[in-house]
């Protein structure tokens, strides 16, 4: 009988034994099996497009269900909230203006008059150039001015492309 209890025991310690070296296996090809959902996870991510500005689509590169490769543009967008106008400026104008000075600008409302709204100076270039072409006269297209960017909180009313004009506000 003891002969029989001292098989069974060391049946059992070899089982165990088996259990044990299984047991190490499974944890091991668990941890590898983590790591490949991991890398899958980050592939899938890599395979959404997240916008990260909000805003309006301008223009559309491609379609839903094309396919496109790394660094290719989808689209062009635009965030609409706040518009900015760019406008020049005379050398005798500059003086009288400064980085975020409040500033009225006017736009045309479609019936002959002008729509004001609040606007702040945002950049001022550093030098001067000639007038753009769209200056109507030769006389003016010559003299030299400064470029400047005034933001403007969009109501939905502007758009891209809107002719404005600005003037200072008065105390500075």
């Amino acid at each position: 009988m003891d002969a029989q209890v001292n098989v069974l025991r060391k049946q059992i310690n070899a089982q165990k034994s088996s259990l044990e070296i299984s047991t190490t296996s499974i944890v091991k090809e668990i941890k590898t099996l983590e790591v490949q959902v991991k890398q899958l996870d980050d592939q899938l991510s890599k395979c959404t497009i997240l916008n990260p500005v909000t805003g309006t689509v301008l223009t559309r590169y491609a379609r839903a269900n094309e396919t496109t490769s790394p660094g290719k543009p989808l689209y062009k967008i635009a965030d609409l909230s706040e518009m900015i106008l760019r406008v020049y400026i005379s050398g005798n104008q500059l003086p009288k203006l400064s980085l975020n000075q409040p500033v009225k600008v006017f736009t045309d409302d479609g019936d002959g008059g002008f729509r004001e709204a609040q606007g702040t100076v945002a950049w001022i270039s550093e030098k001067a150039e000639f007038t753009p072409k769209t200056i109507q006269t030769k006389d003016e297209r010559a003299n030299l001015v400064y470029a400047v960017k005034v933001k403007v909180k969009n109501d939905g009313s502007y758009k891209i492309g809107m002719y404005g004009e600005i003037q200072l506000t008065m105390g500075n």
